[in-house]
């Protein structure tokens, strides 16, 4: 079966210009990309699930395949409610890898047609996690090459 649509899951919290750009190289791949924003309580989330939505969908709205949905639960459920055997996983570095393997033969041994994707992010914003970004917004510094407009302007306003 071709894989005509695909899930991006994460915490977005908050999004990044890298998540922007695995978003992006995403919908030249596939027909429809859902980019799925985890509800997270263990993580802790600084923003919440629907400012994260929000913010997210703004970041994308340039992107006419790729819609914003909030879940919670097993990706693999959240998977088929969407009609798709296919997640994507962003790869910053090698330390990603382990975890990302793993992550992928659980959800395959639960859901035996669900596939991963794995993509790197353009190498000029391999380094960006949005635990950093919500860092250096914490201590007042600039984060606006990290993060698409509206999102920089939404941690200013949270400091």
């Amino acid at each position: 079966m071709k894989k005509n649509s695909v899930i991006y899951p994460g915490t977005f919290d908050p999004v990044t210009n890298g998540h922007v750009d695995l978003a992006e190289r995403a919908a030249r791949l596939f027909d429809r990309v859902v980019f799925a924003i985890a509800h997270s309580p263990k993580k802790t989330p600084f923003f919440t699930l629907d400012e994260r939505i929000s913010l997210s969908e703004e970041a994308l709205s340039h992107l006419n395949n790729v819609s914003v949905m909030g879940f919670s639960g097993l990706l693999i459920d959240f998977a088929r409610d969407q009609n798709t055997e296919c997640v994507l996983r962003g790869l910053r570095a090698v330390a990603d890898f382990e975890y990302e393997f793993q992550l992928a033969n659980m959800n395959r041994a639960m859901y035996k047609e669900f596939e991963s994707v794995f993509l790197t992010p353009s190498e000029h914003l391999s380094y960006i996690s949005s635990s950093l970004v919500r860092e250096i917004a914490e201590l007042g510094g600039d984060v606006s090459q990290f993060v698409p407009v509206n999102v920089a302007a939404a941690l200013k306003d949270k400091f």
